[in-house]
């Protein structure tokens, strides 16, 4: 696993874990990383990672809503 240091302003007012959690939502909505995989990124379990995916604006359904209306037309 990499590690990046980052320097973020003090007006930011981030701590650490939430910027580790914004960083693991931000992936995971991008499809560069799996539940599993972001969860672990924010230091948290899959469980504990998915539930907070909404107070971060994202979705826990990775895939595009087109593809639901075609998963529900095929159903």
């Amino acid at each position: 696993m990499k590690v990046i240091t980052l320097n973020i302003p003090d007006s930011a007012n981030v701590d650490a874990k939430e910027a580790a959690m914004l960083l693991a939502a931000s992936l995971y909505e991008k499809g560069k990383l799996s539940l599993g995989q972001a969860a672990e990124v924010a230091g948290l379990t899959k469980r504990t990672f998915a539930e907070l995916l909404g107070n971060y604006g994202v979705s826990i359904f990775n895939y595009p809503a087109t593809d639901v209306i075609k998963d529900v037309k095929n159903a």
